[in-house]
């Protein structure tokens, strides 16, 4: 048997870290500043937030994510953003971006569902 979530307390979902130094470290943010995904957990993956990509000092192409705010704007909305998108994740292909994803993705097997949540 699963737990049950009981909680209505959502805390959990995000903070502002009012002390930080770097805050505020993207213009543009809606809402409360959430500090939680301040390393965002999509780095690795396709996603549809902005990003540019470099090359570091060891010839590997990485993302750079600076101008992004998805994992930021508002507790909630940022917390659901990254859920999301989590769920189903496909690793990045170390491609410039070009047409940001806008669908969360499917799992193998479901992609010629027609909704998208």
């Amino acid at each position: 048997m699963q737990p049950k979530d009981t909680t209505t307390n959502e805390a959990f979902k995000g903070y502002t870290n009012t002390a930080c130094p770097f805050l505020p470290c993207h213009k543009g943010v809606k809402g409360d500043f959430n500090c939680l995904f301040c390393y965002c957990p999509l780095i690795a993956y396709e996603c549809p937030g902005s990003y540019a990509t470099y090359t570091d000092r060891n010839g590997l192409t990485r993302k750079d994510c600076s101008a992004c705010t998805l994992p930021h704007d508002d507790y909630r909305k940022s917390w659901n953003f990254i859920q999301r998108w989590l769920e189903y994740p496909v690793v990045w292909s170390g491609l410039p971006q070009t047409d940001p994803p806008t669908r969360r993705p499917r799992p193998p097997g479901h992609e010629a569902e027609g909704q998208d949540d």
